[in-house]
Protein backbone atom coordinates (compact mmCIF):
# COMPACT_ATOMS: atom_id res chain seq x y z
CA UNK A 1 0.00 0.00 0.00
CA UNK A 2 1.51 3.16 -1.01
CA UNK A 3 0.76 6.46 1.03
CA UNK A 4 -1.24 9.34 -1.04
CA UNK A 5 0.24 12.33 0.02
CA UNK A 6 -2.80 14.78 1.45
CA UNK A 7 -2.93 18.45 0.55
CA UNK A 8 -4.17 20.75 2.27
CA UNK A 9 -6.41 23.12 0.24
CA UNK A 10 -5.76 26.74 2.49
CA UNK A 11 -3.43 28.33 1.28
CA UNK A 12 -0.59 27.69 4.38
CA UNK A 13 -0.45 31.96 5.17
CA UNK A 14 -3.54 31.69 6.28
CA UNK A 15 -3.50 28.75 9.04
CA UNK A 16 -1.77 28.87 12.61
CA UNK A 17 0.21 25.86 13.99
CA UNK A 18 -1.50 26.74 17.69
CA UNK A 19 -5.17 28.56 17.18
CA UNK A 20 -5.72 28.89 20.54
CA UNK A 21 -2.83 31.37 21.32
CA UNK A 22 -3.55 33.85 18.80
CA UNK A 23 -5.41 37.50 19.52
CA UNK A 24 -8.40 37.10 17.02
CA UNK A 25 -10.90 34.89 15.56
CA UNK A 26 -8.88 32.04 13.38
CA UNK A 27 -12.47 30.63 11.92
CA UNK A 28 -15.47 31.64 10.56
CA UNK A 29 -17.49 30.51 13.82
CA UNK A 30 -15.02 32.43 16.06
CA UNK A 31 -16.30 35.33 18.47
CA UNK A 32 -15.68 38.70 17.48
CA UNK A 33 -12.63 40.44 18.96
CA UNK A 34 -12.96 44.27 19.35
CA UNK A 35 -11.00 46.15 20.54
CA UNK A 36 -12.52 48.19 24.10
CA UNK A 37 -13.34 51.83 23.30
CA UNK A 38 -11.45 53.68 25.47
CA UNK A 39 -13.55 56.54 26.06
CA UNK A 40 -16.84 54.55 26.91
CA UNK A 41 -14.57 52.23 29.30
CA UNK A 42 -13.41 55.83 31.06
CA UNK A 43 -16.43 57.31 31.04
CA UNK A 44 -17.79 53.98 33.20
CA UNK A 45 -15.34 54.17 35.43
CA UNK A 46 -15.31 57.66 35.89
CA UNK A 47 -18.97 57.23 36.59
CA UNK A 48 -18.57 54.44 39.06
CA UNK A 49 -15.50 56.52 40.83
CA UNK A 50 -17.74 59.16 41.49
CA UNK A 51 -20.63 57.34 42.69
CA UNK A 52 -18.22 55.28 44.76
CA UNK A 53 -16.24 58.54 46.74
CA UNK A 54 -19.68 60.30 47.06
CA UNK A 55 -21.42 58.04 48.85
CA UNK A 56 -17.88 57.63 50.51
CA UNK A 57 -18.04 61.17 51.35
CA UNK A 58 -21.56 61.21 52.26
CA UNK A 59 -20.76 58.37 55.03
CA UNK A 60 -17.99 60.36 56.51
CA UNK A 61 -20.04 63.79 56.30
CA UNK A 62 -23.24 61.57 58.36
CA UNK A 63 -20.20 60.58 60.37
CA UNK A 64 -18.45 63.80 61.40
CA UNK A 65 -21.94 65.45 62.06
CA UNK A 66 -23.12 62.82 64.90
CA UNK A 67 -19.47 63.96 66.74
CA UNK A 68 -19.80 67.30 66.31
CA UNK A 69 -23.48 66.91 67.71
CA UNK A 70 -21.87 64.69 70.43
CA UNK A 71 -19.52 66.80 71.32
CA UNK A 72 -22.19 70.09 71.36
CA UNK A 73 -23.72 67.76 73.79
CA UNK A 74 -21.01 66.80 76.23
CA UNK A 75 -19.60 70.76 75.94
CA UNK A 76 -23.22 71.53 77.40
CA UNK A 77 -23.13 68.76 80.22
CA UNK A 78 -19.85 70.49 81.04
CA UNK A 79 -20.91 73.91 81.48
CA UNK A 80 -24.08 72.74 83.25
CA UNK A 81 -22.46 70.56 85.43
CA UNK A 82 -19.50 73.39 86.22
CA UNK A 83 -23.02 75.58 87.04
CA UNK A 84 -24.20 73.52 89.73
CA UNK A 85 -20.94 72.09 91.11
CA UNK A 86 -21.35 76.15 91.93
CA UNK A 87 -23.99 76.24 93.84
CA UNK A 88 -23.57 75.06 97.72
CA UNK A 89 -25.09 71.61 98.41
CA UNK A 90 -25.99 70.50 101.26
CA UNK A 91 -25.99 66.62 101.41
CA UNK A 92 -23.60 64.53 98.27
CA UNK A 93 -25.28 63.77 95.11
CA UNK A 94 -26.18 60.33 94.08
CA UNK A 95 -25.28 58.81 90.63
CA UNK A 96 -28.64 58.03 88.26
CA UNK A 97 -30.60 60.34 91.27
CA UNK A 98 -33.16 62.84 89.49
CA UNK A 99 -32.50 66.36 91.93
CA UNK A 100 -34.19 69.11 91.36
CA UNK A 101 -32.59 73.04 90.74
CA UNK A 102 -34.46 75.90 91.65
CA UNK A 103 -33.96 79.66 91.94
CA UNK A 104 -34.85 81.06 95.31
CA UNK A 105 -36.36 84.99 95.24
CA UNK A 106 -32.75 86.38 96.54
CA UNK A 107 -31.93 84.99 92.86
CA UNK A 108 -29.76 82.20 94.73
CA UNK A 109 -30.03 78.67 93.71
CA UNK A 110 -30.41 75.33 95.21
CA UNK A 111 -30.37 71.63 94.02
CA UNK A 112 -33.20 69.52 95.98
CA UNK A 113 -34.30 66.16 96.37
CA UNK A 114 -38.13 67.18 96.18
CA UNK A 115 -39.83 67.57 92.70
CA UNK A 116 -41.84 71.01 92.56
CA UNK A 117 -44.84 68.68 92.40
CA UNK A 118 -44.22 67.54 96.23
CA UNK A 119 -43.62 71.21 97.90
CA UNK A 120 -47.39 70.89 98.94
CA UNK A 121 -49.50 73.88 99.33
CA UNK A 122 -45.88 76.07 101.00
CA UNK A 123 -44.57 78.42 98.40
CA UNK A 124 -41.57 77.18 97.32
CA UNK A 125 -38.21 78.36 94.76
CA UNK A 126 -38.79 78.74 90.93
CA UNK A 127 -38.78 75.48 89.41
CA UNK A 128 -35.54 75.75 86.70
CA UNK A 129 -34.42 71.86 85.72
CA UNK A 130 -34.36 68.59 86.89
CA UNK A 131 -31.20 67.30 86.45
CA UNK A 132 -29.46 63.67 86.21
CA UNK A 133 -25.81 62.73 87.80
CA UNK A 134 -24.39 60.85 85.24
CA UNK A 135 -21.50 58.61 86.51
CA UNK A 136 -18.80 60.46 85.11
CA UNK A 137 -20.18 63.19 87.28
CA UNK A 138 -21.53 65.52 84.89
CA UNK A 139 -25.59 66.34 84.86
CA UNK A 140 -27.79 65.73 82.60
CA UNK A 141 -30.75 67.88 82.08
CA UNK A 142 -33.97 65.99 82.02
CA UNK A 143 -36.36 68.53 81.88
CA UNK A 144 -36.07 72.77 82.28
CA UNK A 145 -38.30 75.78 82.05
CA UNK A 146 -36.62 77.49 78.91
CA UNK A 147 -36.75 80.96 80.30
CA UNK A 148 -35.43 80.02 84.04
CA UNK A 149 -32.87 77.48 82.37
CA UNK A 150 -31.21 80.26 79.88
CA UNK A 151 -30.86 82.97 82.80
CA UNK A 152 -29.28 80.43 84.82
CA UNK A 153 -27.00 79.53 82.16
CA UNK A 154 -26.39 83.19 81.28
Amino acid sequence: MSKEEIINPIDPDKIVDNPGLVEFGHHVGSAAIVPADKSKLLGRSMSSMQEQTDMQLGQLKRQMEALIHEAKEIHARKEISERIYGIKLGFKPVISKLYYLYQREDHSHMLSLIAPDEWGRSSHPAYIACVKLLSDYTWDIQDKDEDLFSEFMS
